[in-house]
């Protein structure tokens, strides 16, 4: 009994935290900031992760020097700094496409992210996947290309092509997280690189990267800017950043406690209200199409995360 009570605390903080996160991210990304015509929109999107990155170090130092010890690391910081360099690329893109696409479209998007892990795993990471995975990897392919999909009448009116701007940018997030899924199966099998050491460190390299960028690029006077401007955003953006690094724990802890399996199911599960929520609480729109097309993600996933597990290649 006490197993189940676990369980259930584990995945209810994963639901409220990533359900809040969620909300908190949409709101930053595509609310208005201001009244009237000095209305305006936040786009310091390098900043946002940059703040979210420094809350995910703090926590995962905390976590370390407390209750998940993990020993020595001996990896090497190259597949830290290049990992952290696709992360990082993969969560600007990511928030970034928020702003030409709605929030139900970027999870559904975003969903998608084994169908680059397993290419690159199978190329990089030295994988072998079962045929019944390939064919859940299919499905989940079929309902984003669905979900996807633009009408003809509705480009050919609007000029628009068939992939916009942020469309692009989920499929360039897609494929940054599938080359860091690939970086990290080299680093646990030469190194066993523990999470917390993984997460620790990409993030502090994430933080270099992105600190240097703000200042080069000069968007850390614009963030100072619309601070000044718009106090309010501050405690959306610590509080986003806060739910990020304590459903990691959660996350965490599910998967040290009961495995991969669940903690697989629960999130898959957590997006597909975290789309619902999204449609009921800022009033985006989904065709009966895509509704179809979302069922159609979300059974892939649920299937590949119960059967698609990957067999090691005997040398």
């Amino acid at each position: 009994m006490e197993k189940i009570t676990k369980l259930v605390i584990c995945a209810l903080g994963i639901f409220v935290c990533y359900f809040y996160y969620g909300i908190l991210q949409e709101k930053i990304t595509r609310g208005t900031y201001g009244e009237g015509e000095n209305q305006e929109k936040f786009t310091c999107m390098l900043t946002l992760v940059f703040v979210q990155c420094i809350v995910n170090y703090l926590y995962a130092k905390i976590i370390l020097a407390t209750v998940m010890k993990q020993g020595e690391d001996n990896t090497r910081m190259l597949y830290y700094s290049s990992s952290a360099l696709t992360y990082l690329l993969a969560m600007v893109c990511s928030n970034m496409a928020l702003q030409w696409v709605n929030y139900p479209t970027q999870v559904i998007g975003k969903s998608g992210k084994p169908i680059p892990v397993m290419i690159l795993g199978v190329l990089l990471g030295k994988k072998n996947y079962p045929l019944r995975k390939y064919i859940f990897v299919l499905l989940i392919v079929i309902g984003v290309a669905l979900f996807m999909y633009k009408d003809g009448k509705t480009s050919a009116d609007s000029g628009d092509s068939v992939i916009g701007f942020g469309e692009f940018l989920l499929l360039l997030s897609l494929a940054m997280d599938g080359l860091t899924g690939a970086i990290q199966e080299r680093m646990r099998a030469e190194h066993q690189t523990k999470s917390g050491h993984m997460m620790i460190n990409m993030n502090l390299w994430s933080m270099l990267y992105l600190g240097v960028a703000i200042v080069a690029t000069g968007e850390v006077f614009m963030f100072v800017n619309f601070v000044q401007q718009h106090p309010n955003i501050i405690w959306q953006i610590i509080t986003f950043s806060i739910a990020s690094a304590l459903g990691q724990f959660f996350i965490f802890l599910t998967v040290s406690d009961f495995g991969p399996l669940p903690c697989s199911i629960i999130t898959t599960t957590r997006k597909f209200f975290t789309v619902l929520a999204s449609v009921l609480l800022f009033g985006n729109k989904i065709l009966p199409r895509q509704w179809l097309a979302t069922v159609v993600v979300f059974s892939g996933l649920f299937l590949d995360s119960m059967y698609g597990k990957p067999v090691s290649k005997k040398k």
